[in-house]
């Protein structure tokens, strides 16, 4: 059994620190976060996007997601990220999902809040709690994007999250999904976070706030990679976001970053080598310390 995303967060929530949420594509991704929730006796979350499920199937996701939770004693809890497809909702609800995300913050407040209440009622009917979104956070990441940020407002947050019911609230407070975030440091508008917190008293969600490693991206271009221009959060913004409100940040492009990074290393330096468990092998390795970083930022080591 997976664990339950709710208790996590609540329990995050109340304790003043963050779960860490991260997007999960295949074995060795996987392998890589879930073995740095053991060394940091951490719970997290694993995150299937609908770009993943496309990509590797949802059953086989899920197959190892569970693989995962049986051969360890952390918590983990599986999550669908950005569900904008019903039927891929509803199909991740059938699978025993702990949790979903219905991301309705391309369309217009009304219908957001119409089709948010809808899949919660649903999601709950199956004891699966749900996250949804309000206000839009720019960038790109796998098959959702966005051309600005629209901040989330307080007031319609209280309103959206007493009418839809949902669970926790992914907002918008300045963060940007992808590496090439920001032109300028990234600063986050921490007194409308305040003010989501106090009106609403649910777990509060951080999308795009990936830190975007400098030494990783230093590794990624050492060894032939353009990435020239990419910016991410910095942790003392992460801490003070935690801080006022954030239960739950969600980590995706660091993970990417450092699959590639040790993948370039390793066929730079062995140009003869065609194993793919050489190759793949220091990619996971990296993961794992990029993730444990992320855990530690956070505040969740030692909570499982």
């Amino acid at each position: 059994m997976f664990a339950n995303t709710k208790k996590l967060l609540t329990k995050a929530y109340e304790g003043k620190y963050a779960i860490a949420h991260f997007n999960i594509n295949n074995m060795e991704i996987t392998q890589g976060v879930v073995q740095a929730a053991v060394n940091k006796k951490a719970p997290i979350i694993l995150a299937t996007s609908e770009g993943a499920i496309k990509y590797a199937g949802l059953n086989y996701l899920r197959q190892i997601s569970q693989t995962s939770q049986n051969l360890t004693n952390v918590p983990i809890a599986l999550h669908l990220d950005h569900g904008r497809d019903i039927q891929t909702i509803k199909n991740c609800i059938k699978a025993g999902f702990s949790s979903v995300m219905f991301d309705g913050s391309n369309l217009d407040y009304k219908t957001n809040l119409k089709i948010t209440r809808q899949l919660t009622n649903l999601a709950h009917k199956n004891e699966i709690s749900l996250e949804a979104e309000l206000g839009t956070i720019g960038g790109a990441e796998d098959l959702v994007s966005a051309k600005k940020i629209i901040y989330t407002q307080p007031e319609q947050a209280k309103e959206f999250v007493e009418k839809t019911g949902c669970d926790f609230l992914a907002v918008a407070i300045g963060t940007s999904h992808g590496a090439y975030k920001f032109k300028t440091k990234a600063k986050l508008k921490i007194d409308i976070l305040k003010e989501i917190k106090r009106l609403t008293k649910v777990p509060l969600v951080l999308h795009g706030a990936s830190g975007v490693p400098k030494e990783i991206v230093n590794m990624a271009q050492k060894y032939g990679a353009n990435l020239k221009g990419v910016m991410g959060v910095h942790n003392s913004q992460i801490k003070l976001a935690i801080k006022n409100g954030i239960s739950k940040i969600n980590t995706d492009t660091d993970l990417r970053l450092a699959f590639d990074a040790a993948v370039r290393q390793h066929l730079k330096k062995n140009p003869k080598d065609f194993d793919p468990r050489h190759i793949l092998a220091p990619a996971r390795n990296l993961i794992t310390k990029v993730a444990e970083k992320r855990i530690e930022t956070f505040g969740s080591s030692n909570k499982a």
